[in-house]
């Protein structure tokens, strides 16, 4: 599917010429920092430099201190703790961190996550019984429980307290709990709203820690958690999550927590200096098999564990379960593709919605994701588990998909989620009306340029401008992410500098050099993956333009800037 170019406007001229000016930076550089609202000399200084100091006080978030003071209590009491998350990346690392961080003053504490298939997402019958049984007297939920509001009175009813961190959007009744962490309760006056899952649950260990007098290291140090946090959850990389996410991938390279430090080997990623992309697609996916394929309480074992005999092992096991993940997502999505391919209605509609009993739940997000690839459209993938139809829906950019599932709730038991990603689940006699009521809502509200793929491109560039003095400036702008994304430049009118090949197992990537006619001499090694099939669309020696990101390449030791080559087509003349 042709993609969409769209140049970012550049924004206020004279602001940049002063920026630049000041900072003493190409003038590009100064124009990427206004688009992204950074105006003033102070702004950009910390902008280039994420720092501690940068982050907000804990104790500025509503309920943090009466969550802080029960937690003290439950200590000095021996009371038994129950660290309750979420089975995905931003559960798992938060349930890790904030059990670790209690059994360094407590052997009285416990975790439990939820098993994807028998209990679903949130909080759980099963684990409340769990709770009750094991003698637990206060749960700490990470990620979830903002919407448990039935859930949580029942274990109130059994002699329960909760403490809730969560990043959700609250409903209109909040829980029945000691304490609610979340920054997007309307009564937070806590200043930056969009903190991951596990980042909330730093903030509460922050906090008793500054409470408590004990030294920041005792913190610091799962700030590798953090970061994978961060870039998992896909949340806004900006602000106080930029710090924790430089902050955390200094500690991923430098010195990584043992079950992290196993992941980074099993994944072959122990040679080189990790990246927020390498959490996206090598660290993350790990984590996240776990609970896809058996049960996310794997992987917490791993990042808690103090033996290295142990978590090597586990990072064996976990690394096995990824590589299943892979093999069943791949046959999913053939299946999937298949359906839509032999379905009438698939090029007329807006949406869609697919479901199949047999599919395995832990990989339908990612098969959502797969077939937005190739039908470009809000997509809701489903399977059935415990007599009811489940699953998670993934969204294109600009529209928002939680929104478009909110207006189809009365047909739905339970959804949740966000603008861009969401998990539902319905009665399966509902599946038909709700492909229906979705498609209506959708198709009524999607935009004419939300239908098609596009490529954001920040700025026009010369090869010329490309130099190792040009990517250290460049490498300011990380970490990338969300509100922050690495900048895609495009060059018009380029050509081959040498034969064009494709590589790969099946050829599906594209390696070339180009120029410029108008400096023939400065000549750049660029990759296109996924653009193979392109070269039967640019034989010949006509000029063409490209779009692409600047990057190293290290082989054999040697470091080059490459391009890395997003999208490409013959020159409009």
């Amino acid at each position: 599917m042709e993609r969409q170019w769209k140049l970012k406007p550049e924004g206020d001229r004279s602001v940049a010429d002063i920026l630049a000016k000041q900072l003493q930076i190409p003038r590009v550089f100064a124009s990427l920092l206004v688009q992204r609202g950074i105006c003033s000399l102070p702004e950009a200084e910390r902008f280039f430099a994420p720092c501690s100091s940068q982050l907000h006080p804990p104790k500025t978030m509503a309920g943090i201190n009466k969550a802080v003071d029960r937690i003290a209590t439950a200590v000095k009491r021996h009371e038994k703790i129950l660290v309750f998350g979420d089975y995905d990346v931003d559960g798992i690392t938060a349930v890790a961190m904030v059990y670790s961080f209690l059994k360094t003053m407590t052997e009285s504490v416990d975790f439990y996550i939820p098993d994807r298939y028998t209990e679903g997402y949130g909080v759980s019958s099963k684990g409340i019984d769990y709770a009750v049984e094991h003698g637990i007297s206060l749960i700490i939920t990470l990620d979830c429980g903002i919407k448990a509001v039935e859930k949580i009175r029942r274990g109130r009813e059994l002699g329960l307290e909760f403490i809730i961190c969560d990043h959700h959007y609250p409903g209109q009744t909040l829980p029945d709990a000691v304490a609610i962490l979340n920054p997007k309760r309307l009564d937070c006056d806590y200043p930056f709203k969009h903190l991951s899952g596990c980042g909330v649950g730093f903030k509460l260990i922050q906090a008793y820690a500054q409470a408590h007098g004990m030294p920041s290291e005792q913190v610091d140090c799962y700030l590798d958690m953090v970061a994978v946090s961060i870039a998992s959850d896909v949340v806004p990389m900006v602000g106080e999550n930029r710090v924790l996410a430089t902050l955390g991938l200094s500690k991923l390279n430098k010195n990584p927590g043992l079950g992290m430090k196993c992941i980074i080997k099993t994944s072959n990623l122990k040679e080189k200096s990790i990246r927020i992309e390498d959490i996206i697609f090598k660290i993350g996916p790990r984590i996240n098999a776990a609970g896809r394929m058996e049960r996310g309480s794997q992987a917490v074992r791993l990042l808690v564990s103090n033996s290295e005999y142990e978590a090597m092992k586990i990072a064996r096991d976990v690394e096995e379960n990824n590589q299943k993940r892979k093999t069943v997502d791949s046959s999913i999505t053939q299946q999937a593709l298949r359906m839509l391919s032999n379905d009438h209605d698939t090029p007329h509609r807006c949406s869609t919605v697919l479901f199949n009993e047999q599919w395995h739940k832990g990989v339908v997000g990612i098969v959502a994701s797969r077939i937005i690839e190739t039908y470009y459209r809000p997509t809701v993938v489903l399977t059935q588990s415990n007599d009811l139809a489940t699953g998670s829906a993934r969204s294109v950019d600009g529209f928002d998909l939680y929104k478009a599932i909110e207006e189809c709730s009365d047909l739905l038991e339970d959804y949740g989620g966000h603008m861009f990603a969401a998990g539902v689940s319905m009665k399966v006699d509902k599946v038909a009306a709700f492909r229906e009521k979705f498609e209506e809502v959708v198709s009524a509200s999607i935009m004419e340029d939300q239908k098609r793929p596009h490529i954001e491109v920040d700025a026009e560039l010369a090869l010329s401008e490309i130099s190792p003095d040009f990517f250290a400036v460049l490498q300011k702008f990380q970490p990338f992410g969300p509100e922050n994304l690495q900048p895609v430049f495009v060059t018009r009118g380029v050509r081959f500098a040498g034969p064009v090949s494709v590589v790969g197992k099946t050829g599906e990537h594209l390696k070339l050099e180009v120029f410029h006619p108008s400096q023939p001499r400065i000549v750049c090694p660029a990759i296109g993956f996924q653009l193979g099939d392109r070269i039967a669309h640019l034989k010949g020696d006509g000029p063409f333009d490209i779009c692409y990101v600047v990057e190293e390449n290290v082989f054999k030791g040697v470091s080059t800037l490459q391009l890395n080559i997003r999208d490409i087509r013959p020159s409009r003349v």
